[in-house]
């Protein structure tokens, strides 16, 4: 079982940036292919439509989530990580058990918000399947936010081996019990989808609290080995709780922009779907070949019966009649049975996006390896007064993600259909396909967009990432409610508004790390040569695939046009995958893309450096 230890017992070498980077990535790999085990077969059991329940319960989740735990375990492990530079222990403490009470609090008000009010906020969403995965999500929240506090504490003595086990321990649990749940609430009980996904989100809960079982004993059996009387005088709890408040508070505000964001994107991508749909029937024709239109046609015809002569058939009518009815008591209606129609083809769109968004977070969630390592080791060397090793670790941290994150969208953008034909069979290809390419482009804008977001924030300019996602955030929001609404569009174009805001943020935050940070990175020795050797990958993975495509497909008995087969196209997008990251590897290293110093700082980089001939 992994220890806190105190810094005294751990090498220079243990303490490097990238050596708590790859602990945290191992951690990553592992939770993000358990998670692949859990929501891809999840998807195919509960459908489209379970999926939309699933993702709009997890929306809302991870908005009151990240009020109640993102900004404290940064402040907890900055606070410690400067405390432990100055070897004051005592303060170390008093940081952690005060921050501990502030994250109790937190999480039992947006407990009582979710439980309470998830008829409310699933209706909000545009989709009343949510509230029961909402309520099955509740308790979580205050788990959540014990869990963030400990593992705070860890990552501020540089110390990431408890965050990863934890991590892999809820991922894992989430797998044991959310799945078979899922699928025995669905087969055996025969319980409509919404019920299967709030099946699958109590294995999040149940994970959780065994995660939380982990990190008290893991504590516990640390802090056993710490001297029992310290000499420093930590500060006074309410200066303690103003400086943790004074971090938090900005970076909260800052990572509760993308979930506030995409919550908000979220309603109004469903909202405005169903409101197209009923208002101008032309948009029937992009989803024409898998979408049965019969029942909405029919729903829409016995409801225009009901109004009034003259009177408009708008999706506001439409939804100021069900209030009504549904106040007064009214029993089953033509209105009623619309928005329950409408809700039913936009749960249909809207999971195969939320699918393809699944896809789309793995690259940015892998970038939370490198962003939670550099803000308390930025911290750390400031508050050494080692200016030139700050400047290092960010450059360095800025380089290995664009390494990461551009060929990771490239591919995304070049072998879209392919990959969600691998990996989510039981959907629409023809609409998860395009949708997962477009967003492929944002990839490298959102992961460098969190990297420089860390940087700025560990040297101390915590407010202006607020501000960078504020005017991203109303980008994407303005883009996507008028996009969506073109009928010739519809929910193709929902991935727009990613695109837009993360690259308008990126492009913000690299001109506030150039005027405010010194001896800030060449952004040419970032992003030139990856996006060469990533363009030339995706070239060669798009031509390998179509190539394999050809050679693999067969004519069916009957049939003149040749078809490829779930099998063939597993062999054909695997191998362009394959070949496509040796391509990548070797380019990398024949342009030097990386360099000796940043495989200094990772374990055994050193070795690796002369492997390479760096």
């Amino acid at each position: 079982m992994a220890r806190y230890d105190a810094p005294s017992r751990r090498s220079g070498k243990q303490n490097t940036f990238f050596g708590g980077a790859a602990i945290l990535a191992v951690g990553i790999l592992v939770v993000k292919l358990i998670g692949m085990f859990y929501k891809i077969p999840l998807v195919n059991i509960i459908g489209a439509q379970g999926n939309t329940d699933f993702t709009n319960a997890y929306n809302i989740y991870a908005v009151l989530l990240t009020i109640s735990t993102a900004g404290l375990p940064v402040a907890v492990s900055k606070l410690v990580s400067e405390a432990n530079a100055q070897g004051r222990r005592s303060q170390v403490r008093r940081v952690f058990q005060l921050a501990l009470v502030m994250f109790l609090i937190l999480g039992a008000v947006s407990f009582l918000v979710m439980y309470f009010k998830a008829d409310a906020l699933a209706d909000m969403m545009h989709d009343t399947k949510a509230a029961p995965g909402i309520r099955a999500l509740a308790p979580a929240v205050v788990c959540v936010g014990c869990l963030a506090a400990m593992r705070g504490y860890s990552q501020g003595h540089l110390n990431m081996a408890p965050t990863s086990i934890s991590q892999i321990i809820e991922a894992a649990c989430k797998l044991a019990i959310g799945l078979p749940l899922a699928w025995w609430l669905l087969n055996k009980l025969s319980q409509p989808p919404e019920i299967a996904a709030a099946g699958a989100i109590t294995g999040v809960t149940v994970g959780t609290v065994v995660a939380l079982g982990y990190m008290l004993i893991n504590f516990l059996i640390g802090r056993a080995g710490e001297p029992r009387r310290l000499r420093d005088v930590p500060d006074a709890a309410g200066y303690i709780v103003r400086d943790i408040l004074r971090i938090a508070i900005p970076i909260t505000l800052s990572s509760s922009m993308v979930g506030i964001v995409t919550l908000i994107d979220s309603s109004l991508v469903q909202g405005q779907v169903q409101r197209v749909l009923l208002e101008d029937p032309a948009c029937w024709a992009l989803y024409q070949s898998f979408v049965d239109f019969a029942p909405l046609e029919s729903a829409i015809a016995a409801w225009k019966e009901t109004l009034a002569e003259g009177a408009a058939a708008t999706m506001s009518a439409l939804s100021a009649q069900v209030e009504a009815e549904l106040k007064a008591g009214t029993a089953q209606s033509a209105a009623q049975t619309l928005y329950t129609t409408l809700e039913s083809v936009s749960r249909t769109l809207y999971g195969n996006y939320g699918a393809s968004l699944n896809i789309y977070n793995l690259p940015s969630s892998l970038m939370a390896a490198i962003t939670a390592s550099v803000i308390p080791t930025v911290s750390g060397a400031l508050a050494r007064r080692d200016r030139r090793g700050a400047s290092q670790v960010s450059g360095s941290a800025m380089r290995v993600t664009a390494l990461l994150a551009l060929p990771m969208g490239v591919g995304l953008f070049v072998l879209g259909t392919p990959i969600m034909l691998l990996l989510y069979p039981a959907l629409e290809r023809e609409l998860a396909g395009p949708l997962l390419s477009f967003l492929g482009l944002a990839v490298v804008f959102v992961c460098m967009m969190l990297v420089c977001n860390s940087i700025l924030q560990a040297y101390g300019f915590v407010n202006l990432p607020i501000l960078v996602m504020v005017v991203g955030g109303a980008v994407k929001i303005f883009a996507n409610y008028n996009v969506v609404a073109l009928p010739k569009v519809g929910i193709y174009g929902a991935p727009l508004g990613n695109i837009l805001c993360f690259g308008l943020c990126l492009l913000l935050d690299l001109l506030l790390i150039s005027r405010v940070i010194p001896r800030r990175p060449r952004y040419a020795d970032v992003f030139v040569k990856p996006l060469i050797a990533s363009a030339v990958m995706g070239a060669a993975a798009w031509a390998i695939y179509g190539l394999a495509a050809k050679v693999l497909s067969r004519v069916p008995a009957g049939e003149t046009e040749a078809v490829l087969s779930r099998t063939g196209n597993a062999l054909a997008a695997l191998g362009a995958i394959g070949i496509a990251v040796v391509i990548y590897g070797i380019l990398i290293v024949v342009l030097g893309g990386i360099t000796r110093e940043d495989l200094a700082l990772m374990p055994k980089g050193e070795k690796l450096a002369r492997l390479l001939g760096l």
